[in-house]
């Protein structure tokens, strides 16, 4: 069974997708990346949530956050709805706890990609969870990192990335801005999560493409250092997203990481 239904979360409605799967195993719940929805998951004709679950035996959620895909959009969001720089802590401490209650879910597998494995790492560091599997996460802001979002503001006000980004948004400038103006602005740039890292202590699984061009290795290497347990995939022919560049090399890892983890 393949579902998709809004839920509300704390007075908002949000876009959630559930795949069916094993009773008897944890749950992978699916966090996106900044310009990322539940139907982004899905490119190049791959369904990737649905490549994981079937490999893996597990059921899945795959949901869009506050503004993204068919999610409620933000109000004035360039303005008196701009996120704060601890928005992806608001995310995994607030609005993901109380996502996982109504769905009745605990001690998911959360699989994060991007802000969504920055999620992931923040709300494993406070909250039970049965692993963690991280796929080119933000631990700290890189120049790197700001410079290919400088560059996508500039796609996006061209039209180019705006089209695109429309086919998978109801609102995409909400989208797009929410994003790209928190990670921007100043405050931002102090933005460092290497001590909550430290606080996980669930198997984790760390996946990054060596042509990251959000990131270098340097954010594996940092959480490394705090959390020495994290087992590490590092992938050649492969930019910031794994699961587009190495659908398949990175479904094998996941599969095989999950298969001791009731």
């Amino acid at each position: 069974m393949n579902l998709t239904e809004m839920v509300e979360i704390n007075g908002v409605r949000l876009e959630v997708r559930r795949i069916a799967g094993r009773a008897d195993l944890a749950t992978i719940v699916f966090l996106h990346e900044g310009l990322g929805s539940v139907a982004l998951w899905t490119q190049r004709g791959l369904d990737w949530p649905q490549a994981v679950c079937e490999a893996t035996g597990r059921a899945g959620i795959v949901y869009s956050r506050r503004g993204y895909g068919r999610s409620a959009p933000v109000p004035d969001v360039r303005g008196s709805g701009r996120l704060p720089p601890d928005y992806m802590h608001c995310e995994a401490w607030e609005v993901l706890p109380a996502l996982l209650q109504a769905l009745n879910i605990s001690r998911p597998v959360l699989l994060g990609h991007s802000d969504g494995a920055t999620i992931a790492l923040l709300h494993a560091s406070r909250h039970p969870v049965s692993a963690c599997i991280a796929m080119a996460p933000h631990v700290l802001v890189e120049d790197i990192a700001v410079q290919a979002i400088t560059e996508a503001r500039a796609a996006f006000e061209s039209g180019a990335l705006r089209e695109r980004l429309a086919r998978y948004h109801a609102e995409v400038d909400v989208a797009f801005w929410q994003w790209n103006d928190v990670w921007l602005s100043e405050a931002f740039r102090r933005f460092d999560i290497r001590e909550e890292c430290g606080r996980i202590t669930a198997p984790l699984l760390l996946v990054q493409g060596l042509d990251d061009e959000y990131g270098t290795l340097r954010q594996l290497d940092e959480i490394a250092q705090v959390a020495p347990h994290a087992r590490q995939l590092r992938l050649a022919a492969c930019g910031h997203s794994p699961q587009r560049d190495q659908p398949a090399k990175t479904v094998e890892a996941i599969t095989d990481f999950l298969k001791p983890i009731a």
